[in-house]
């Protein structure tokens, strides 16, 4: 999957960064064509404001995709399990402001949760670093 130095910790950002690469290089092999990333809408601001991580197409339909990435196996929580009624809601507005945006309205679409966790294999590369494996799990339609 990669690798990371020896010894090293990534911070949240980058392991959210790092877990929304996976999950792109995922969906492009699952044939997916990616359409846009780390959606904002224009027109809201604030703590209410959403974003989506990944927005792609796979035959007539526009799919959603918010990542979920955790590191080691200790958590109690599994990643898909963070994204609570709240978000949800959070999800569907904003991706129906992409489709508003887009002027995609008459598209069928639908909102996806990718959940990563992130092992780092404690034997070293020959280059001193550690081998990342992620386990995948995608859900399809898991937002409505």
């Amino acid at each position: 999957m990669g690798s990371i130095p020896i010894g090293s910790t990534m911070d949240s950002k980058k392991l959210g960064v790092l877990g929304e690469k996976i999950a792109r290089d995922y969906l492009k092999k699952k044939g997916y064509k990616i359409l846009d990333k780390n959606y904002f809408p224009k027109f809201i601001s604030g703590p209410k404001r959403g974003e989506i991580d990944i927005i792609a197409k796979r035959g007539d339909i526009i799919i959603f995709t918010e990542v979920k990435t955790l590191a080691g196996n200790s958590q109690i929580i599994s990643p898909e399990e963070k994204v609570d009624f709240f978000k949800k809601r959070k999800l569907i507005k904003t991706a129906q402001s992409w489709l508003m945006e887009k002027n995609f309205l008459d598209k069928k679409w639908q909102i996806d949760i990718i959940s990563i966790k992130i092992d780092y294999n404690s034997s070293p590369t020959q280059q001193g670093k550690a081998k990342i494996r992620a386990k995948i799990r995608h859900f399809q339609n898991a937002i409505f």
